[in-house]
């Protein structure tokens, strides 16, 4: 089973909690990044391109838990950057799963390995290992060759420990149905609990600007992957409805509350992908935040947009709403022949602010602040 069932039972015992209390916007899934710096250059990436002041910066173990009590969320993502670089890593790990977090601990898996000590298997961990294709797509996709081999080398080491292990595979235009029906067969025979499937998104700063699927393109794709599949008894870690929007039968907007985002910079405006600002607390996030402002036919920086960090979320909450409908794609598996749902229009879609710059300098200049604070009072001390 790709998600445990006491996560299922948790996560929808939540959900109807939050339903019953008449909470409109809650939190499934906590993105939480200590860190920016990573130990690969992916081409595809828009969250190292920082300074080295920036990606030096650690969210502290205190900093962390006090993001994960005050969001409230059943499930804590920590990606990045590589969180196996943090130092603290396992005392946030431990400190989360003594708070009954269920936590996919997302890496690129070169120093799994030398660090799986640090770790206890539990249903409530989960490595989820970065993997886009078979060997040659991955080493392409993170310009380095051998990673892959090193990732499922991590893979079966965990598997073997008893760990929960998840393959996390982000596609890119180009890819070739044949290829990731080959790749999604090979992530099965590793072991894996599952595999977690999205089109990647289109950073601003990211330095290979064109390869990232259209929504057209990404719908076709899925459809020629999962025509593949039939009968080949993939696992996914992701829920029904979320693959039937990927195949186009769902016209759904995002719940960029869904998944909040808090790294060193705050709390994220409004989601892991878009940094367009950052808010001092949870509370001011969500009291704050012009959600309406954002999503495919609202931003231009949404127009493309299919991520499961922003339409999950949207999938979850539409099977509580309409459990038939995904009990009936749960059997029957999505629609692959009949016409796609219909587009969200982009023609009334505000045009994209930039605004990278402006928050790295108000970060640095902070940062500098601080530092002459601290060597004013050493000199005091002294």
């Amino acid at each position: 089973m790709a998600v445990p069932l006491i996560q299922q039972l948790r996560v929808g015992a939540y959900v109807v909690k939050q339903r019953i209390k008449g909470v409109k916007k809650y939190p499934l899934v906590l993105m939480l990044e200590p860190l920016f710096r990573c130990n690969l250059a992916c081409p595809g990436c828009g969250k190292i391109d920082y300074p080295d002041d920036i990606l030096n910066r650690r969210l502290s173990v205190d900093e962390c838990i006090e993001a994960v009590e005050e969001c409230g969320a059943p499930i804590v993502s920590i990606p990045g950057g590589e969180p196996l670089i943090h130092k603290e890593i396992k005392e946030i790990v431990d400190a989360l799963i003594a708070r009954k977090k269920f936590i996919y601990l997302c890496t690129n898996a070169l120093l799994l390995e030398k660090k799986l000590h640090l770790f206890k298997p539990s249903p409530y961990l989960t490595f989820s290992i970065h993997l886009d294709g078979l060997e040659a797509d991955h080493d392409r996709a993170v310009d380095r060759k051998g990673v892959f081999q090193i990732a499922t080398r991590a893979i079966v080491k965990a598997r073997d420990a008893g760990f929960r292990v998840n393959v996390n595979c982000t596609l890119f235009d180009g890819a070739q149905a044949e290829d990731v029906a080959a790749f999604f067969d090979y992530g099965m025979s590793l072991g894996v609990e599952g595999i977690t499937v999205s089109p990647g998104y289109a950073y601003e700063r990211a330095p290979d600007q064109t390869h990232f699927l259209s929504r057209q393109k990404t719908k076709q794709l899925f459809r020629n992957v999962f025509r593949l599949g039939k009968g080949r008894n993939w696992r996914f870690s992701q829920s029904t409805l979320f693959l039937d929007f990927l195949a186009g039968n769902q016209e759904y907007q995002c719940t960029p509350w869904g998944n909040p985002t808090r790294n060193v910079f705050g709390w994220q405006r409004p989601c892991y992908l878009l940094g367009e600002g950052y808010a001092p607390s949870y509370k001011a996030l969500m009291a704050e935040t012009d959600w309406e402002s954002y999503g495919t036919g609202k931003y231009e920086k949404c127009a493309e947009c299919m991520v499961h960090c922003g339409y999950e979320a949207t999938a979850v909450m539409d099977t509580i709403a309409h459990p038939m409908k995904a009990l009936k794609t749960f059997i029957k598996g999505p629609e692959l022949d009949g016409p796609m749902a219909p587009e969200i229009s982009l023609e009334n879609q505000r045009p994209a602010e930039y605004i990278f710059e402006s928050n790295v300098q108000k970060t640095l200049t902070q940062l500098h602040a601080e530092a002459e604070e601290r060597a004013r009072g050493r000199s005091d001390a002294a």
